[in-house]
């Protein structure tokens, strides 16, 4: 894809073709376990045992993704993938049938689909001949204008005979919406390039070398003068409906309100920070946010700690992820991409390293990287420009990976807002950032907020509504907002961690909690974890310190390293509003561990339970 609004050369620096063996879809199998050796630089019989499982991997996983092969994999009975061998003059009841599944596969995509025309449903490449392609196509276009949708060829493949394969991606915004968003969390250390990748994305215009580009991403005056970024950062990228950017060079006058007007597709970045001091920020953000995916930010010179450390909680928290290795004008990518393949297929992992060279690259990683665990990896540079519209291309095919049946099930239930950022805001009052887990919240609703030290919760009206920096009347689950507030009384004040329930929940729902247990899995402690054990607790927007009052069924073993157990844990500072089923993840210097909330125990229940 090809943009005027971010001119970008996709060309990586020339590497040697081993290292696309390695990474590519399809290595090489040909030569001796000892060229493999030379190949890598390697010599001992450890990296040549990682070698082989890398490479009997990639076969297993990924060989049947290539659209440059003669097949593709099976078409899936779920998901937003359909394969046609011909759309040639349907009947009527014919074209509603086609109609209908194409519905069904956009409520899967979440508004998008991708057809592969030319395709068996086994996966084999067939391919039509111009005109069968051309009235197939047509067909597919009166299919997709019936439900209201776009369409736009991603790419085409020629085959023997002439004949070809087209793939084609339709998209409908779904009519209680004005685009399709996807939420995406950037992470990595210090000094990885984090926010100067997101201004030359938004911006439209390269680095000059010198941070020249993040400078509109800082917030505090702290960040521009350290160069780092300490609290979440909020930023948009727009695609209209043939796949070219908006942002803010789209025009000299552009604003955000007017990015998210213009474009189908939009592509909210969360900029979070890279430094340990402000960790708990960047977990609380992706607990709380719920990002759609993330991009890992790594400068080309080595993986940092914090680096890694960003690896394991977004694992942790089974988000999908994707590498940015930038700064590839300064230093050649090659030896961290070595240590990346290594860390990805260890066993803590077992990822598949896809290395995006091609636009055919970005298509294949983005349709099968949920099913065959794939990570792409994309080398850039943010001051020559080099690989960053492959980049784009990859976001705007990018799918929220929610389906629309499990989006409207969300939809059905009672709201639950969680507060996650506080903001005084003049002539208006507090504002409260958060995203909407559940339901569908408009203005003037009836709304109680909490808890308050004492649990309970108090009634306030939702007065406005903000999304991606744009007034709005509706926030639908899984998307963010802020939200001002109108209150006869005086309101308390909010904190991080809150949230905004129905005004006509009960007070045995709308409760806060000091204790509650949950069923963990401890990912890594140097030691073994005992009773009275003091931790960091992350559950949704909440952030507080808690500690372990009893380990069920451990006796004085307590628990280590990849055991489980169901646990008691005591919120420290003030009640939290906590319900079974929600994630949790507990972190306390190294070590960390995840579990899901089985039973709570409101506070007004237990203060009752006492004075009986």
């Amino acid at each position: 894809m090809q943009s005027d609004s971010v001119r970008c050369n996709s060309e990586i620096p020339q590497m040697d073709s081993s290292f696309f063996d390695l990474f590519g879809p399809s290595p090489t199998s040909s030569g001796s376990s000892s060229d493999t050796d030379l190949r890598n630089g390697n010599d001992d019989d450890s990296n040549e045992r990682i070698d082989t499982i890398i490479y009997s991997s990639n076969d297993l996983e990924l060989k049947g993704i290539d659209f440059n092969r003669g097949f593709l994999p099976p078409e899936p009975q779920l998901g937003n993938i359909e394969y046609k061998l011909k759309l040639i003059n349907p009947s009527k009841q014919r074209f509603e049938h086609l109609v209908t599944q194409m519905k069904w596969r956009l409520r899967e995509g979440n508004g998008e689909a991708i057809y592969e025309i030319g395709v068996s449903d086994s996966g084999h490449l067939h391919g039509l001949n111009d005109e069968d392609m051309t009235v197939s196509l047509h067909t597919l276009n009166q299919m997709a204008r019936k439900l209201d949708a776009s369409t736009s060829i991603l790419r085409r493949k020629s085959l023997a005979d002439q004949r070809s394969v087209v793939e084609v991606l339709v998209r409908k915004i779904p009519d209680d919406q004005h685009n399709i968003e996807v939420r995406v969390a950037v992470l990595g250390g210090a000094d990885a390039g984090k926010s100067t990748l997101l201004g030359v994305l938004t911006q439209g215009e390269f680095d000059n070398g010198r941070g020249l580009a993040r400078l509109n991403m800082f917030r505090h005056m702290h960040e521009i003068q350290t160069g780092r970024t300490s609290c979440i950062s909020h930023e948009t990228l727009g695609f209209d409906a043939e796949g070219s950017v908006i942002n803010y060079k789209y025009n000299e006058m552009m604003t955000a309100e007017e990015i998210s007007d213009r474009s189908t597709k939009l592509v909210t970045f969360m900029d979070l920070a890279g430094h340990r001091r402000y960790l708990k920020t960047t977990v609380q953000a992706l607990s709380g946010y719920c990002p759609h995916h993330a991009l890992i930010v790594i400068a080309a010179g080595n993986i940092s700690n914090m680096t890694r450390e960003h690896l394991a909680i977004i694992h942790a928290l089974d988000i999908s992820f994707s590498i940015i290795v930038t700064k590839i004008d300064l230093a050649p990518p090659e030896p961290i991409l070595f240590e990346l393949k290594n860390l990805l297929t260890s066993i803590g992992y077992r990822k598949v390293p896809y290395l995006i060279s091609n636009q055919d690259d970005v298509l294949n990683a983005n349709a099968h990287q949920n099913v065959e665990q794939i990570v792409p990896i994309f080398c850039v540079s943010n001051v020559t420009g080099a690989g960053l519209d492959l980049l784009i291309q990859y976001l705007y095919v990018l799918s929220p990976g929610i389906s629309n049946a499990e989006k409207e099930r969300l939809e059905q239930q009672p709201i639950e807002f969680q507060i996650d950022e506080i903001f005084r805001v003049s002539e208006v009052g507090t504002v409260a950032g958060g995203l909407l887990c559940k339901g569908v919240l408009t203005e003037n609703s009836q709304v109680k907020v909490g808890p308050l030290q004492d649990g309970s919760f108090f009634s306030v009206t939702v007065q406005t509504i903000h999304r991606n920096k744009a007034p709005c009347r509706v926030v639908r689950a899984g998307q963010s907002a802020s939200l001002s507030f109108s209150t006869i009384e005086p309101m308390p004040a909010l904190r991080s961690g809150m949230v905004i329930l129905p005004d006509y929940e009960s007070n045995d729902v709308a409760c806060g909690c000091y204790f509650f247990q949950a069923q963990v899995s401890v990912l890594f402690h140097a030691t073994r974890i005992f009773k009275g054990f003091q931790t960091t607790v992350h559950i949704g927007s909440i952030r507080q310190t808690a500690i372990i009052e009893g380990i069920m069924g451990a006796g004085d073993t307590g628990i280590g390293t990849n055991q489980s157990a169901s646990v008691l844990f005591r919120f420290v500072r003030h009640p939290e509003y906590v319900r079974p089923g929600m994630r949790i993840l507990f972190r306390e210097g190294t070590s960390k561990g995840i579990g899901k909330v089985t039973q709570v125990f409101p506070l007004k229940k237990t203060l009752n339970t006492t004075t009986g």
